[in-house]
């Protein structure tokens, strides 16, 4: 089961048997937006919060992957799920709407690949028979959080990123589909960046340990894959991440690694470095990846999750951000 220092081989390869992805308006006029299940014309999702507007997405999106995965929500044995707001309050008001065994998990932005790591574990262990994870993020109330009000109609440096408004969950168990083969999880690297307008560069390094870790452990190269996918670095953090690995003897092919970030947004869209939040990788992995999979367009796929470990309390205090990625390989 653990492979080298911090990976994990699922011998059983669990099955990820259905997928809900839900974005907002700006992912409807992004690049990836025919792959979503369900996308909303206002950010409101008519509730009177930003906060209860996020609950209706994750909860949709869970909704969307029960009902794709073909499974009752009766014989779903456990809900796992993280988000950005504080003590997770998203995902925890979700699970009481959901009535299902529920863990919460704290990743920051890594949240999507950390719960699908973690319902692989428990499919392959035999600790359940189906388990659903999701994670969401929405752009007005992350900003509110983290940085200042969208109201307040703040300057930002081209260095930031755009929050994704929307959610992404998927049905683990087995069966017939795409299949969970490993994951390596990450430790917190910390390279002593403090703004949190630049969280790609902030991200960059833990991304790149861990997916050296996952090549060494599992003793592969990048030629194993199809797509090699980082979760939300934007740009300025892929570009960094990218030379990295470079400089440390990983070449790709042309095409083959890419940011959740960079694909989900059209060129014209201000989105300054690119996307971020929980409901990135997790949209773009459940959304996109997932639909070209089953096309058989793709056939291996290493999705890095990228999270930064901040607080707003850490941030007025004036702490780095900690970051830490978490790798999961899917095969067709």
């Amino acid at each position: 089961m653990i492979q080298g220092h911090q990976s994990w081989v699922f011998e059983s390869k669990p099955t990820i048997l259905g997928c809900g992805a839900v974005g907002g308006p700006f992912e409807a006029k992004g690049a990836l937006a025919k792959d979503f299940d369900l996308l909303h014309e206002d950010i409101w999702l008519g509730q009177d919060s930003f906060e209860k507007s996020e609950k209706k997405l994750l909860e949709e999106a869970c909704q969307i992957a029960i009902k794709n995965a073909k499974v009752k929500k009766e014989s779903i044995n456990f809900f796992i799920s993280g988000d950005l707001m504080n003590q997770i309050v998203i995902s925890s008001f979700a699970a009481r709407t959901l009535s299902i065994p529920y863990l919460g998990i704290f990743g920051a932005c890594s949240s999507s690949m950390e719960g699908l790591a973690i319902s692989s574990l428990l499919i392959d262990n035999g600790a359940a028979e189906y388990v659903l994870c999701g994670t969401s993020s929405h752009n007005a109330a992350t900003e509110k959080q983290f940085r200042y009000p969208t109201e307040y109609g703040g300057q930002k440096p081209p260095t930031a990123q755009w929050t994704v408004t929307g959610a992404g969950a998927a049905v683990v168990g087995k069966g017939t589909g795409p299949k969970v083969t490993s994951a390596t999880i990450g430790k917190v690297v910390d390279m002593g960046i403090s703004d949190p307008f630049n969280m790609g560069a902030a991200m960059a390094a833990a991304a790149v340990d861990t997916i050296e870790a996952h090549f060494r452990d599992l003793n592969r190269d990048p030629s194993y894959y199809d797509i090699i996918a980082t979760g939300d670095l934007g740009k300025i953090g892929h570009d960094i991440a990218e030379e990295i690995l470079k400089k440390d003897g990983f070449k790709f092919q042309e095409g083959v690694f890419k940011d959740c970030g960079k694909l989900i947004y059209n060129k014209d869209q201000p989105v300054f470095s690119g996307g971020s939040g929980c409901a990135c990788s997790a949209t773009v992995t459940y959304g996109h990846f997932f639909k070209e999979m089953k096309k058989k367009k793709l056939n291996k796929i290493l999705v890095v999750a990228t999270g930064a470990l901040m607080s707003p309390m850490s941030y007025q205090q004036k702490e780095s951000i900690p970051s830490v990625a978490h790798a999961v390989s899917i095969e067709a």
